[in-house]
């Protein structure tokens, strides 16, 4: 499940795009405030950000501008009701990497993200992710070990897909925290180990190792 920074000033629309992301098997973190989503996307990790580009406090064109200029990589997606062709090559120029005008259909707003995050260096959205005997098909969030479907929680087919898409990869328990969970959620690193337990218990074959390693005091990887 990729993480999704969601910054939208009309709170009925953020709260509909929110819904309907997470239908798609996004983690999302939606704010309504310039600021508060600057602060967001420069402290905590995300695969793409939506940026509305009237926001209070702090607009989305200086948010995008500002993260650039500190080096900031994640695929943006600008939402506005500017439509001139100036605006967009004003938007473009800053840094984003593709333009929506309200009013939009959301389905494709989620088709121009999944084309954005096919082209990130961490291949989000291929078909299937396969790492022994387990596989998972990101876009419908099905988990099977050995060919047969295992019932896993949102939240660890997350924490499994993040893993999986980065093998031999040693995470510790506050990245993964950052990676998987939106930032305002109750969690510490007690969380971590919970769900590497449940998902060792649901996907890991008898009398063979772990899929997860326990890298002692350093994290956790996906071992191949």
């Amino acid at each position: 499940m990729a993480k999704v920074l969601l910054a939208e000033d009309d709170q009925e629309l953020a709260f509909m795009l929110k819904n309907w992301l997470e239908q798609e098997h996004f983690t999302v973190e939606a704010v309504n405030d310039g600021i508060e989503a600057d602060d967001l996307l420069n402290h905590y990790q995300f695969d793409i950000a939506i940026l509305d580009w009237n926001l209070p406090s702090k607009s989305g064109i200086e948010i995008l501008t500002s993260y650039r200029a500190t080096g900031g990589l994640a695929p943006i997606i600008m939402l506005t009701a500017h439509d001139t062709l100036d605006d967009k090559k004003a938007g473009l120029y800053a840094g984003a990497d593709d333009y929506l005008t309200k009013p939009f259909e959301i389905e494709e707003l989620v088709a121009r993200m999944r084309s954005l995050l096919r082209r990130t260096q961490r291949g989000a959205y291929i078909n299937e992710l396969s790492i022994r005997h387990v596989t998972l098909d990101p876009g419908t969030g099905i988990v099977c070990r050995n060919g047969e479907q295992v019932d896993l929680a949102a939240k660890e087919i997350a924490l499994l897909e993040f893993l999986m898409r980065n093998p031999k990869q040693v995470y510790s328990a506050k990245r993964l925290l950052d990676h998987v969970w939106a930032s305002e959620a109750d969690t510490s690193p007690d969380t971590i180990r919970t769900y590497i337990c449940r998902l060792r218990e649901k996907l890991d074959l008898p009398g063979t190792p772990s899929i997860i390693k326990n890298i002692r005091g350093l994290g956790y990887k996906i071992e191949p």
